[in-house]
């Protein structure tokens, strides 16, 4: 007899990129911030390098990389600069809150960023009510993405399987993290830094279950892998 995809029953939001577009502006205050210490890297390096790791990589990398060693006061620096940026800046993705509600499933977000940072961007930006308390932090965990640990902690939390649970994922960490955690992932290409050719095809080189750019589609999306 043929196995059959058990249907869905958790949808996992990864936080940057995804439920709001805040990646232009992060990846802005880390160049700036590495520019200070002397160290001169494109967007497109950074993007490569840094996009949906957690804060703990990203000082690993730069460390290792670029002999970059980011101090307490610096990261606190960077931490002011970005969240004044997201009051002045940050804004929802097109359409997400109304997908959230038309899906009629359990949600909750998983992100690489630290938890005070995703209850900022969610407060900020209206979203904050369609999770509740369902918010896990790479902080939560020993690794972060690509590491499966945060999505397995988030589907343990959830009471939900992991063969059950569809992630949305904008990077190629998180939906490395997501297949390594035994779950179906959506990669999402509608955010202002996932926009590009080179982008999608690195996302396309990893094999999601599905790619969209347009928000309002994730519902028929979900729906038709229920099917």
């Amino acid at each position: 007899m043929e196995s059959q995809t058990p249907p869905a029953g958790l949808i996992i939001f990864d936080c940057d990129g995804v439920l709001v577009d805040s990646e232009p502006l992060a990846i802005r205050v880390l160049i700036e911030g590495i520019a200070e210490r002397g160290v001169v890297i494109t967007q497109a390096d950074a993007y490569e390098r840094f996009l949906g790791r957690s804060l703990g990589s990203v000082i690993d990398t730069l460390q290792r990389d670029f002999g970059v060693a980011l101090e307490i006061d610096a990261l606190e620096g960077m931490r002011d600069r970005l969240y004044a940026l997201f009051r002045a800046e940050l804004c929802a993705i097109s359409g997400v809150a109304e997908a959230i509600a038309a899906l009629g499933l359990p949600v909750c977000v998983a992100s690489s960023s630290q938890m005070e940072r995703i209850r900022l961007s969610l407060a900020l930006t209206g979203l904050a009510s369609a999770f509740g308390d369902h918010i896990f932090s790479a902080t939560m965990v020993a690794n972060g993405k690509p590491a499966p640990d945060l999505f397995m902690l988030a589907a343990s939390r959830m009471h939900t399987e992991p063969a059950r649970c569809i992630v949305i994922e904008d990077s190629p960490a998180g939906i490395e993290a997501a297949k390594r955690a035994g779950m179906r992932v959506f990669a999402f290409t509608g955010g202002s830094h996932a926009r590009s050719a080179t982008h999608r095809s690195r996302l396309e080189e990893l094999a999601p279950d599905a790619i969209f750019d347009d928000m309002t589609e994730l519902p028929r999306l979900v729906g038709e892998a229920m099917a």
